[in-house]
């Protein structure tokens, strides 16, 4: 048995090999960057309109307007002093251009424009290179790209980029007395629920999964399982079976099958009986079949290996501290990740730790993590970690 800090710095310290691909722009979202990105130009590129109004010639309150510029337009206009012309947001400034004014501060009668109010020096003007400079450095390796980072990306005129490739996945959940929603069931079968959790969390972050398998508790069918799995995937995610009853026959599965076992059964609560072995350059974990226990230790270890593996430069999820709403106590006798809600920037203990208990996750937005033993007043902090 390891500790939760032991357990960490084994997937910690897994080397990896990281695959790199090239994907269109618009299929890139929650990928690294494999390459360090530069602008090719400024950006923007030119003096443009900071909105709707006037391009004004000179500093005063009243104008000769001379045109119009929309945005888009190539047309070259040279203000005089004195001369004004309508402009729309985002279209090139003219030469000249010492102000923009806002519609709403402006009257026109006839051709002339007047001000409410004079105007600054460079008031609503974006200036060229104002975000970027031609050559400057936009994102890391490793940087991962979200929807603004699409759209950075997209101004700059690129089309497609070079990621690190995502793990393919697959999940196995095992038990004979498992059902999938939809089917009847009959008197001591339950429904099977853990491999859309596990594939709902894999989704939240921008992971999917390649194939789901479920066995029934057979030695014979199990190691078939999990061979047929391991022939198309980096990640196996296996759900039950790995404790030590009498049909519980995952570990020895996966012996069989030539993974190399790293660490199993981790000091904590829930989750305890948690493996992770691995077979060359593929990895295994087999995560408790309770369901609340599954969850968690995909939250907490299986997703930071996913993230390094997908060549991110910071993986797991961030822990941050929040005051607690009311005393608490673990008497758990190991430290535990709780279910948790942090409403209001205070943090909840919620009801129905049992590991078998979904409910309470569900309403809840975070596992709350406390040593052996540790007791809390109202308003001490206690680290959290969001979930959602």
């Amino acid at each position: 048995m390891v500790t939760i800090e032991e357990a960490l710095r084994i997937i910690e310290d897994q080397k990896i090999t990281l695959n790199r691909e090239t994907k269109p722009l618009e299929a890139s979202l929650s990928h690294a960057l494999a390459t360090n990105t530069a602008s090719p130009f400024d950006v923007p590129e030119f003096d443009n309109s900071a909105m709707d109004g006037y391009a004004l010639g000179g500093l005063y309150q009243e104008y000769q307007l001379v045109g119009e510029v929309a945005a888009g337009d190539s047309k070259d206009i040279v203000l005089q002093d004195g001369e004004a012309v309508r402009i729309f947001t985002g279209a090139k400034v003219p030469q000249n251009t010492s102000a923009v004014m806002m519609q709403e501060k402006t009257s026109v009668k006839e051709r002339t424009l007047f001000l409410d109010e004079k105007p600054k020096a460079g008031q609503n003007i974006r200036k060229k290179g104002g975000q970027l400079v031609e050559g400057q450095a936009v994102f890391e390796k490793g940087h991962m790209l979200n929807p603004p980072s699409l759209a950075l990306m997209g101004s700059l005129g690129l089309s497609t980029l070079e990621v690190f490739s995502k793990p393919r996945v697959n999940i196995i959940t095992t038990g004979n007395e498992l059902v999938k929603p939809g089917e009847s069931k009959t008197e001591g079968q339950i429904y099977e629920s853990n491999s859309y959790a596990i594939a709902g969390a894999l989704r939240q972050f921008g992971f999917h999964h390649h194939q789901k398998i479920q066995l029934r508790d057979d030695l014979e069918a199990t190691k078939a399982g999990v061979e047929t799995a391991l022939n198309s995937c980096d990640v196996l995610i296996i759900s039950g079976g790995i404790s030590v009853g009498d049909y519980d026959f995952v570990k020895q599965s996966l012996e069989e099958n030539g993974v190399d076992e790293l660490f199993y059964k981790v000091f904590q609560k829930p989750g305890k009986p948690l493996y992770f072995g691995r077979k060359q350059n593929q990895f295994v974990f087999a995560l408790p079949g309770n369901p609340a226990s599954s969850l968690t230790c995909f939250y907490v270890y299986v997703l930071p290996l996913l993230q390094k593996l997908s060549g991110y430069q910071e993986y797991g999820l961030p822990t941050y501290q929040f005051p607690i709403k009311h005393p608490y106590e673990n008497r758990f006798g190991r430290p535990s990740f709780l279910k948790a809600a942090v409403i209001d920037g205070k943090v909840e203990v919620l009801d129905g730790q049992g590991s078998s208990m979904i409910q309470s996750m569900a309403k809840g937005n975070a596992l709350a993590f406390v040593e052996d033993g540790e007791k809390f007043k109202e308003g001490d902090l206690m680290k959290c970690k969001l979930i959602s």
